[in-house]
């Protein structure tokens, strides 16, 4: 074949445009084990918010065993953050203390914790924040014995910030982070990459935690990037993928879960599955990356003979009945708020507090 000529701009010639095709990652045989349990998954929900009763599956590890959403906004704790953390009209909606707020919540991940100060300081805003009287007031909680962190993930010791004790250096790290100007920084982010660039940079917070807090930013309106501009997979992601894939070809992991993720119609249709959206939204990146990390688990039961990146072989978490259906909200600007059938719609997000106990008013 003869060489085509180059193309000429003036007096530069441009190089060609070379598509370099990459070797396909190889399926394992819990790749479609992924594909049945995120269906699966998903029919759950949609189950439940219909108010099907129980049992929801047939599935004898998915009805023993707690798994997250197929969409991770759908999870009860994503939902509190949404609907009683960031979008609340009863409190200020600057980027300041909107971030303030995802934040304080986030580096505990416990809705109980966030409870816990609300009903001690009232609203929670930057006005009421102070380190001494929030650090006092998780003391005196876990002297109570009471839980301030969620078993989600594996918070890195904050030895960095010089507090070595947990909740008093997560405090530390948020008023460090409010001083630095963080919430103006990540409004001025161009990309969901470069936001998450900016929080790995502080002190204590890992690659995975960083894209994590990245993505509950990007709820709120003071980011608006779309969730398929970029992943980082944690380490339970990477477990699943390994069991999906005994090779990743020419990709890095971060690029075969967009590969997953792009074949979300065509990977099911060949089981003679068809996965049920978010009422019209498909699986984002973030989403398949957690997915990931749930079919790690699934794994270790359906196919305990499929080896990851770790040694684990059982499900901790047990399903827990008597769950109420959950009541259904999410970023508005995604604009599928309106699509969620009335009796499964979130209530106008306003919520009354009580008054603050006295011992730890701020004046």
């Amino acid at each position: 074949m003869p060489e085509t000529p180059l193309p000429i701009r003036g007096h530069r010639r441009l190089a060609p445009v070379v598509a370099v095709r990459r070797t396909q990652p190889t399926p394992t045989v819990v790749y479609d084990t992924f594909w049945r349990f995120a269906c699966e998954r998903q029919h759950v929900f949609n189950r439940r918010l219909a108010g099907d009763p129980a049992p929801w599956t047939g599935d004898p590890i998915l009805h023993a065993h707690r798994f997250t959403n197929a969409y991770r906004a759908s999870d009860r704790v994503s939902q509190y953050l949404i609907r009683h953390v960031i979008y609340r009209s009863d409190l200020p909606d600057s980027p300041d203390e909107v971030v303030f707020r995802i934040l304080l919540f986030k580096l505990f991940n416990r809705i109980e914790t966030w409870e816990l100060l609300e009903q001690a300081f009232g609203a929670i805003t930057l006005r009421h924040f102070r380190f001494d009287n929030f650090a006092k007031r998780l003391a005196l909680a876990r002297e109570e014995g009471r839980r301030l962190y969620s078993a989600a993930y594996i918070m890195p010791s904050t030895g960095p910030l010089l507090e070595r004790v947990k909740h008093r250096g997560h405090l530390r790290l948020v008023e460090q982070m409010l001083a630095s100007g963080v919430a103006a920084s990540l409004a001025a982010a161009r990309s969901l990459d470069e936001a998450f660039r900016l929080l790995w940079a502080y002190p204590t917070l890992g690659p995975f935690l960083a894209f994590q807090l990245a993505i509950d930013v990007n709820y709120s309106l003071v980011m608006s990037f779309p969730e398929m501009d970029f992943v980082m997979p944690g380490p339970g992601a990477l477990d699943g993928l390994h069991k999906c894939f005994s090779s990743f070809g020419g990709y890095g992991d971060a690029d075969v879960i967009r590969w997953v993720t792009d074949h979300q119609e065509d990977a099911p249709a060949k089981l003679g599955l068809s996965f049920p959206t978010l009422y019209g939204r498909p699986l984002q990146l973030i989403d398949v990356q957690n997915l990931f990390c749930e079919v790690s688990k699934y794994a270790r039961l359906a196919h305990p003979e499929v080896r990851g990146t770790n040694t684990r072989l059982r499900i901790k978490q047990v399903y827990r009945t008597g769950l109420s259906a959950p009541q259904l909200f999410f970023p508005p600007k995604w604009r599928i708020n309106q699509l969620i059938p009335a009796d499964a719609r979130a209530p106008e997000n306003t919520r009354r507090l009580k008054e603050p106990e006295s011992l730890f008013e701020i004046s």
